[in-house]
């Protein structure tokens, strides 16, 4: 019960990284409400949520404008009483060559995936220096903020700004007590990247992960849940990268430089 008490946000959390970040939080004891578009998914969720005792309610948002998020956080912290944890996780992509790419596609995906995470922090923190007693900001960014991945330059782009942003953030909010971290996940089964991963992309990925898997979506809760603890206190503007070793690995598949 890392997170008795705590009162959170989780954005996108009717499907993949957020749902179980969501249920991870309940289960550590927190009440959560759900930021989403997915009315039927996040029922569910606030539904699971509720079984285990706590507190949940679904609060429909588009977090890629201001007013929608200005709305929800009201309703979010009359329901909740206060604010200790946000959890930027809503995300998209699509797939397009950068010079290919339809400027309708860019602008979606940065309103999207970066924007969302201004608005909401923004709402936060307010939130949280109002009420005193210091707060959580954790980011869902990717290992493809340090990667480049083609057909995804949008995609990129907002990872890599949201852990720019992340880092101001976690500077001028420090004084307040209140922390900004993001976690990096690898390759992740999600409703999301499940279509993607056909055989030749998990067997590709299983030559390139020293840990030889792709994560369930309840692993990278866990470091969410550690971020969101009194366990993580004294971190701020830190990567938590939880990938099975794909960006620290510089070995070759399938070859090697010598044999003993």
């Amino acid at each position: 019960m890392r997170l008795e008490g705590k009162k959170t946000i989780v954005t996108g959390a009717a499907n993949g990284i957020g749902k179980a970040i969501a249920k991870g939080f309940a289960k550590e004891g927190a009440d959560v409400v759900v930021f989403d578009l997915d009315e039927a998914k996040a029922a569910e969720v606030v539904a699971e949520i509720q079984t285990m005792g706590r507190k949940a309610l679904f609060v429909k948002c588009d977090v890629g404008f201001a007013d929608p998020v200005d709305e929800a956080f009201k309703k979010a912290v009359k329901f909740l009483g206060r604010l200790d944890v946000l959890v930027n996780n809503c995300g998209v992509i699509r797939f397009s060559k950068i010079v290919d790419m339809p400027e309708t596609d860019w602008d979606f995906i940065i309103r999207t995936n970066l924007k969302s995470v201004f608005l909401c922090s923004k709402q936060a923190g307010r939130q949280m220096i109002a009420q005193g007693g210091g707060g959580r900001i954790i980011c869902i960014s990717s290992i493809h903020a340090v990667l480049s991945e083609p057909q995804c330059g949008h995609y990129t782009t907002a990872k890599g700004g949201m852990e720019s942003f992340c880092r101001t953030l976690a500077t001028e909010l420090a004084p307040y007590k209140i922390t900004v971290n993001y976690i990096r996940p690898g390759a992740t089964y999600t409703e999301l990247t499940i279509p993607m991963y056909t055989p030749a992309v998990v067997r590709a990925l299983y030559q390139r992960v020293p840990l030889k898997e792709i994560a369930k979506a309840e692993w990278i809760a866990n470091g969410a849940i550690f971020l969101a603890s009194d366990e993580s206190c004294y971190m701020t503007g830190q990567h938590l990268t939880m990938d099975g070793g794909y960006v620290m690995d510089g070995s070759l598949p399938s070859a090697e430089y010598c044999k003993e």
